[in-house]
């Protein structure tokens, strides 16, 4: 396969600055998420915003400036967007020295060290998240209520709802009424506990679809992660649908789709060629059906994805060698 026949890269996380333009894009096509957010979490969405964009353009300029003692890289935008999609990953009410504190691993740790000796071996934003995760979880798991119904819950978001009433014994049916889960029009829209970044279905899709019409990103990885999760998660709920929800709750809730979308396609920690990506994608979606409906976690795709940035390397390898027979 010629390279003529493959796009160009999304914005690259490890910050390269030649792509400039490419960032815009991707900045871009984070916008209706930003603007979601603020509906349904208020002046919540644009603190953790701030704190996370600003920490990680400080950090950035402080390494680079004062570490390193190299140009910095802060104007091609690369912290700007690690800053957003760090807060797109956490709860509306995270602490501001935690989001500090994420913000040091994935640009201190993370994005200085790999990017500039080397490939980045790993999505900063998800192994931040990850550390976050370990570290404090009861900070990671308390979900605010959004600010659009009276009634909105609190506590625990689709997922998790699901996860307890089912480790409890009961059947699905009972659950879904019991935990007065939100219906699919108001979680597909976004009136639904969730990280900053996950909770609207709507703006996720429509800045995918931006990054695909201005070729930022290609379709295979996130049609292989949503499309694995869709036939797996359908054959459970057609065999057991007292033990399992349908397909359909599993797209829409949780960070499936921005993670999709926006993370599993950083091309420094996923595969080049069409084959690669595919296998990659499908990789993340039965890594994330596993922990989904198998171990005591509510969510798995961030752990999924990082799982296959180890196992990107070789996919890339073996997929780039078979494309060149």
């Amino acid at each position: 396969m010629s390279n003529s026949s493959i796009v160009n890269p999304p914005s690259s996380l490890a910050g390269d600055g030649f792509n400039h333009k490419i960032n815009k894009g991707f900045l871009l096509a984070l916008v209706p998420m930003m603007l979601m957010s603020t509906i349904f979490f208020g002046l919540h969405s644009l603190r953790i915003l701030a704190a996370a964009v600003i920490t990680c353009l400080l950090f950035e300029y402080i390494f680079q400036k004062f570490v390193l003692k190299t140009a910095t890289t802060l104007r091609d935008g690369s912290a700007v967007i690690i800053g957003v999609l760090l807060a797109f990953n956490l709860p509306a009410g995270f602490p501001v020295w935690l989001i500090m504190l994420g913000a040091l691993v994935a640009i201190g740790i993370t994005k200085i060290s790999f990017g500039r000796f080397g490939t980045i071996p790993f999505n900063p934003v998800l192994l931040s998240w990850l550390l976050l995760r370990i570290s404090f979880p009861s900070q990671m798991t308390s979900w605010t209520a959004n600010i659009t119904m009276a009634d909105s819950f609190t506590g625990a978001t689709p997922l998790g709802l699901v996860k307890e009433g089912l480790k409890s014994g009961k059947l699905m049916a009972t659950v879904v009424v019991d935990s007065r889960i939100p219906g699919y029009f108001d979680m597909f829209w976004g009136n639904m506990s969730g990280s900053l970044g996950e909770i609207s279905a709507i703006a996720i899709l429509l800045g995918g679809i931006y990054l695909l019409w201005k070729k930022i990103i290609t379709w295979h990885i996130p049609i292989a992660i949503l499309g694995t999760l869709f036939i797996f998660e359908s054959l459970f709920w057609l065999l057991a649908p007292g033990s399992f929800m349908d397909p359909i709750f599993h797209l829409i809730t949780g960070g499936v789709m921005l993670g999709a979308i926006f993370l599993a396609t950083d091309p420094h920690t996923s595969p080049s060629a069409p084959a690669g990506k595919l296998l990659f994608g499908a990789g993340v979606g039965l890594i994330t059906i596993l922990i989904r409906d198998y171990t005591p976690l509510p969510e798995g795709i961030a752990i999924a994805i990082l799982v296959m940035n180890g196992f990107a390397p070789l996919i890339n390898k073996r997929t780039k060698k078979s494309e060149t027979v």
